[in-house]
């Protein structure tokens, strides 16, 4: 049975009623904060949208096609295209870090423009795409994976250090990044879980027309929400609780069916979960590869560069301290946050989060979810220094004068971050919240309970 007037949180499996459609409309969860799927409405319409995709796809192709950076010194000249760094890369046989900036840069970004048009170009006529559910799950994969934006600022921090070595020009190539990372964070903006609700009402079912069933309704009934978010202890009832199951694809909230392990959303055909199976056990064993891989990535030189029969080894920490002295010391910290604080942070938290959820553990629920979201939304900026890898070994390309290429700490710290990103995807955030408990409403407060856990309880 489906329940298209609730919705449940993604991150603690709290259960609203839906709101109402607005344009602009953000909606938090009041228990632990996070935003709720489907339900973010952007000032642009769908027609917008697609238009910017639009736009979006031939700067991809400008930027593609035209060199990012020019070299010049004493005489000799070096350009590359994104693509030449890749080039360059599965040249040296780095073929693993050639893919991950080619599926990071390239493929992703692309993959999800070319989806959301299939999408909207359909919907916008009124019709829905063959194989929709598929596309939306193929955009909620690809999405966390594309680093323009990353990629971006990998070459601004080449550009201030090759002018020390020899004279930088910015190419085409450049400033169509730069508008094509704007155009992606918009596009990113977008929620595709939004077209379900398009979709539904293209075939009449709206979710207003369906009656209004309460969670009261059948065999399962409301708690009180009147407990403290802070404190963890909520009156707040759950979808677990329920009996119920919210497709993590859609967000589609539909009754749990008994002794069917495999159940599938009936309204995109995923496979349901009311948590992630092995999600704990998962997160720390890519968790404990990413820390043991993390020591050689800091170690191991990232670089070797070689000019007139000189050699030098280049770490992630000589880096730092190549920036801290030469003046640049903005620089300095940014890379020394992107590649040495942001990867400690997040095994770290993640850490913390999946040995307290293996115990069961109640302690301070908010302050973990908000550590989970800080670590998915900074995990990413870590790939700043391989970008600034390929960038360099592309260029740098003088013969005996000056060359340069990759070295061995670089495939390391790759794998620290793809590892930690994979394992903070595995990890369930309702796990967090499993054991904070929630009180049964009183038979006098069951209308009272509704209404809380209504719009109003949506911030």
């Amino acid at each position: 049975m489906e329940h298209r007037n609730l919705i449940a949180c993604h991150e603690c499996d709290l259960l609203f009623r839906k709101p109402p459609r607005h344009s602009g409309l953000v909606a938090q969860c009041r228990r632990c904060g996070a935003g709720f799927k489907g339900l973010h409405r952007s000032g642009l319409s769908l027609e917008a949208i697609c238009a910017l995709t639009v736009a979006g796809l031939i700067t991809f192709v400008i930027a593609q096609a035209f060199p990012v950076l020019r070299l010049e010194t004493n005489g000799i000249g070096s350009q590359t295209t994104l693509f030449g760094a890749v080039q360059s890369l599965w040249d040296e046989h780095m073929r693993v870090v050639a893919c991950m900036v080619f599926c990071s840069s390239m493929l992703f970004p692309l993959t999800e423009l070319l989806a959301v048009l299939y999408l909207l170009v359909p919907v916008l006529m009124g019709k829905r795409p063959s194989g929709f559910n598929r596309v939306v799950r193929l955009i909620q994969f690809v999405r966390p994976w594309g680093m323009i934006e990353v990629f971006m600022l990998g070459v601004l921090i080449t550009i201030v250090k090759m002018v020390s070595i020899a004279q930088v020009i910015p190419g085409p190539g450049l400033f169509a990044f730069g508008a094509l990372t704007v155009m992606l964070a918009i596009v990113a903006a977008f929620d595709p879980a939004v077209l379900w609700e398009v979709c539904d009402e293209m075939k009449g079912c709206r979710p207003n027309d369906v009656p209004q069933r309460s969670v009261s309704d059948g065999r399962f009934e409301p708690g009180d929400a009147s407990g403290s978010p802070e404190t963890g202890a909520t009156g707040w009832l759950t979808a677990r609780h329920a009996g119920l199951l919210a497709c993590h694809t859609c967000g589609l909230v539909q009754t749990a069916i008994a002794h069917q392990p495999h159940q599938h959303c009936s309204r995109c055909d995923s496979l349901l979960h009311g948590r992630r199976a092995d999600s704990v056990t998962r997160s720390l064993s890519l968790l404990v590869a990413a820390a043991i891989v993390y020591i050689p990535a800091n170690l191991l030189p990232i670089m070797h560069a070689s000019s007139l029969g000189r050699s030098e080894d280049d770490t992630i920490l000589g880096g730092v301290g190549y920036f801290w002295s030469s003046g640049d010391w903005p620089l300095a910290v940014v890379i020394f946050v992107a590649s040495v604080m942001v990867p400690l942070l997040k095994l770290t938290v993640l850490a913390l989060l999946t040995l307290t959820a293996r115990r069961g553990s109640d302690w301070r629920p908010l302050e973990r979810a908000r550590l989970f979201r800080i670590v998915e939304r900074v995990g990413r900026w870590s790939m700043l220094d391989v970008f600034v890898v390929a960038l360099t070994v592309a260029l740098v390309h003088f013969g005996s004068f000056a060359l340069v290429t990759a070295g061995p700490g670089a495939l390391a710290f790759g794998a620290v971050v793809i590892l930690t990103m994979l394992a903070s995807h595995q990890f369930d955030p309702r796990l967090t919240w499993d054991k904070v408990p929630c009180a049964q409403p009183r038979s006098g407060d069951v209308e009272s309970a509704r209404v809380r856990s209504s719009v109003a309880s949506i911030n």
